[in-house]
């Protein structure tokens, strides 16, 4: 790499850190596969610590699957840009998201990058957000470990953790394992694993039902020595919210989902205010 790269790495690291410096905690939501509800998770999970009264933002990394606009109701907005900087857009529930998605054409449009491109727009959405004073950035990252987890995990100054979402099936406690030595071998902290589609409780009888196998999130957790932070049953009621843009938590607040999901967010609360206290 050449002097003037560096020279040019460094000075656009100065403007994340200064961009990022009123955000308390940052944190990845990372998966070892796709289709485990990687950002139903993420959206359901600032949903849960907005009502908890802190302020919290997203940015959707996803960058050839963004969803989290759709989630929240707001894909047909489009994200304002000033000499300040890119303005997120704001939520209902208010928390603050920047996305992709905001800034294609359509929502037919794909993104056709590869990994040099994909780096740039990353540093790109770091460098150029002004994201204000906030408690809380999850960031949805795409599944796997690639170009854009190594991006944020290198460019965003001191990342307070990571959670990992899977499914209980072996296929995903599989690559689970990949995702979870990638945040070990960048030391960041892993947080702790969540398991989605855990279980289906029947609305008649209450029986559950362990569609994609049993407590496999829980196995690995304590394989590899990792907290668990929580089961998210299956709900056909949390998938017809964010197709339609609603929040789950709000209108469903007795439900399981709604429980677990503040619960984990109180785990994530106390474990990242210990480590930054500690």
């Amino acid at each position: 790499m050449s002097e003037k790269s560096i020279v040019s790495l460094q000075k656009i690291r100065e403007v994340i850190k200064e961009r990022m410096k009123n955000i308390k905690y940052k944190i990845m939501v990372l998966s070892g596969k796709g289709g485990v509800g990687k950002s139903m998770v993420t959206a359901n999970l600032a949903v849960a610590l907005s009502l908890k009264g802190y302020d919290v933002a997203i940015l959707d990394a996803d960058l050839h699957g963004p969803t989290i606009p759709k989630m929240f109701g707001i894909e047909n907005e489009t994200i304002t840009g000033f000499s300040a900087g890119i303005i997120p857009v704001t939520t209902g529930n208010k928390i603050s998201i920047v996305s992709i998605d905001f800034m294609l054409p359509s929502e037919d449009t794909p993104v056709v990058w590869r990994g040099p491109i994909k780096t740039k727009a990353i540093m790109e959405f770091l460098s150029s957000v002004v994201w204000g004073c906030k408690d809380f950035l999850l960031i949805d990252l795409p599944p796997g470990t690639g170009d854009e987890a190594l991006s944020i995990a290198q460019f965003i100054p001191n990342v307070d953790g990571v959670v990992i979402v899977t499914i209980p099936s072996l296929v995903s406690q599989h690559v689970v394992r990949k995702a979870i030595s990638f945040a070990q071998k960048l030391d960041i902290p892993i947080l702790g694993i969540i398991e989605n589609m855990s279980y289906f409780r029947c609305p008649q009888c209450g029986q559950i039902h362990y569609i994609f196998g049993e407590k496999g999130g829980e196995a690995i957790a304590e394989e590899m020595n990792i907290d668990f932070l929580g089961a998210i049953p299956i709900d056909r009621r949390i998938a017809e919210c964010s197709d339609r843009g609603e929040s789950f938590l709000v209108k469903y607040p007795d439900s399981e989902i709604a429980k677990s999901f503040m619960n984990i967010a109180e785990q994530i609360i106390k474990k990242v205010e210990n480590r930054k206290n500690g």
